[in-house]
């Protein structure tokens, strides 16, 4: 199974829940995306290429594959989200959004999660807790 056939139709599919945040300049030849929104800085791995991101305000697809063992649907919540390590997230948040193969949390920013197992049964405005594997990826709009 695969989450995405390629990074413009990804990043052009979940366009819409992009977060509004501010990007860092990137060091020669990293990866990686310093991206501060909703409160964190985050660090993405940079799924639009080498100079396509330019330091100030950027829209940003931020997705992240679901960590089986720390998701689940609540019946109710408050927003939260945490920094693990350099670049995984836990948190909770309310879903928006659950296209095929995805689910769209609202929790300090929007976050397109996936899972290859299936992001199972949460529906729109249902809670999910949930905990990303490294690394979130990030998609320039």
């Amino acid at each position: 199974m695969t989450l995405e056939t390629s990074e413009r139709d990804f990043a052009s599919r979940y366009a819409e829940f992009a977060a509004q945040g501010t990007l860092y300049p990137q060091r020669e030849g990293s990866p990686l995306l310093e991206f501060a929104v909703g409160g964190r800085v985050l660090y993405l791995f940079d799924r639009s290429g080498p100079y396509a991101a330019r330091p100030g305000v950027a829209r940003v697809v931020v997705h992240g594959v679901l960590d089986p063992e720390g998701t689940e649907v609540r019946e109710s919540g408050q927003e939260t989200l945490h920094v693990l390590g350099v670049s995984a997230v836990e948190g909770v948040g309310r879903v928006v959004a659950v296209p095929r193969g995805a689910v769209v949390v609202q929790a300090r920013l929007p976050l397109v999660l996936a899972s290859f197992g299936g992001v199972g049964d949460a529906q729109v405005g249902e809670w999910l807790a949930f905990r990303t594997l490294p690394p979130l990826h990030g998609f320039l709009i």
